[in-house]
């Protein structure tokens, strides 16, 4: 598989061709690629590198599948206050941290804010500066347990059953932009809901829920395909036998997503995750909130809470010393995973790109093969920290370290 992304060794080189070089993910090869119109043409495998580039990673661009905002902009809140400007601004501070391609995920609320801000990013989503980096919206909530601890911070005013009608307008208002909705199997009229939203092309899966083996299962039958950051989302005090941890990871046909920040997620657990799904049936998320890409320090949230982001990232809310959230970008997740777990830097690449290109039907990105969009990231590895060095979206270079016109 490896070898066919390569094809000749002298290529021939078009005038609008650029190329760059680094080594390559999959096996740490050194190879030029070349790129015309935003698309790969080739691969060409190199005897050596230059000392500039000897230590600088080629993979395709991240792929982050939960993004509730970024750089101080959030897309779920807001008080109607959400502009194109800021889904802008999110955009691409984005892709200094190498995500060429995200969903803007909006959690539970009232029905007329949903229906605006998904609006609003619809509109954001057809900017032509954009590149194409916002590839659709993922709806977690509103139908999900009510249940303290399962209902995570979700608002318990906003949580209700699901109703088709209800659900279109938000997906009209979206512009069919809708690609995932999470949903608590459990819930009184779900089971169906889920197979409408099938029948739409639009994944599903299970977030915020205390459902039985009996209840996961039919979800699954009925095409639900993810468990939403597993581990996180669930009471603190839970049943040891039956518990709704269990049956997602001994289901063969859900993939899991998995906040690896260090801070959601104990390093045994992602142990035991990964463990239980591989490389194949895990994604990265990063379910990162408004003041991921922001400095340390204290912030007041639109409700009038005080939150605190510490100097190595995590989030807490001190009036219940408790995680508020993540801030860590998807890079950090890469370097993490490969830590606890001992996965080679593919298999954690495939976990931020490949798996999320292929959940969602996005065949032209998230692998690095002739014909695909040049979605590309340069990065070094140093100690498990990604530092990404450059980021391409469609051929495009966004970012580049050092280069302040490439910095928002």
């Amino acid at each position: 598989m490896l070898l066919s992304v390569f094809l000749m060794a002298k290529p021939f080189m078009s005038s609008g061709q650029e190329f760059i070089e680094g080594l390559l993910y999959l096996d740490h090869s050194p190879v030029r690629i070349y790129i015309d119109d935003g698309v790969i043409t080739n691969i060409v495998r190199l005897e050596k590198l230059s000392d500039e580039n000897a230590n600088v990673y080629i993979a395709p661009g991240l792929i982050d599948n939960q993004v509730n905002g970024f750089a101080g902009v959030s897309f779920g809140l807001g008080g109607g206050d959400l502009t194109i400007e800021d889904v802008q601004k999110a955009t691409r501070s984005l892709w200094q941290y190498g995500v060429t391609t995200y969903l803007p995920t909006l959690t539970t609320n009232a029905q007329d804010l949903l229906e605006r801000n998904l609006s609003i990013l619809a509109e954001a989503k057809s900017d032509p500066g954009l590149l194409g980096s916002i590839a659709g919206f993922h709806l977690e909530g509103p139908y999900i347990s009510p249940e303290d601890g399962f209902r995570g911070a979700h608002p318990l005013q906003h949580v209700r059953k699901p109703d088709w009608d209800e659900f279109m307008r938000l997906y009209d208002a979206a512009q069919g932009h809708i690609l995932q909705v999470g949903v608590a199997p459990e819930i009184d009229g779900v089971m169906e809901f889920i197979s409408r939203c099938r029948e739409k092309g639009i994944v599903v899966s299970l977030a915020h829920h205390n459902a039985s083996t009996s209840q996961i299962t039919e979800a699954v039958d009925r095409g639900a395909q993810t468990a939403t950051h597993l581990g996180n989302g669930m009471a603190n005090t839970i049943n040891r036998h039956r518990n709704p941890l269990w049956p997602q990871l001994a289901e063969d046909r859900l993939t899991i997503t998995i906040i690896c920040d260090g801070f959601h997620l104990l390093p045994e657990q992602i142990r035991v995750f990964y463990k239980a799904k591989g490389p194949d049936r895990t994604i990265l998320t990063s379910d990162i909130a408004p003041w991921g890409g922001l400095p340390a320090g204290r912030y007041v949230t639109e409700d009038g809470e005080t939150i605190e982001k510490t100097p190595d990232g995590a989030l807490i809310f001190p009036a219940q010393n408790v995680l508020y959230g993540s801030a860590s970008p998807l890079t950090t997740g890469i370097g993490h995973i490969m830590k606890v777990t001992g996965c080679d830097l593919a298999s954690a690449i495939r976990m931020a790109s490949t798996n999320p290109a292929r959940l969602y039907g996005m065949d032209d990105r998230g692998i690095i093969k002739q014909g695909k969009r040049a979605d590309l990231i340069l990065f070094t590895l140093d100690n498990f920290k990604v530092n990404i060095q450059k980021t391409m979206v469609a051929g495009k270079v966004v970012y580049e370290s050092g280069d302040p016109s490439t910095t928002f």
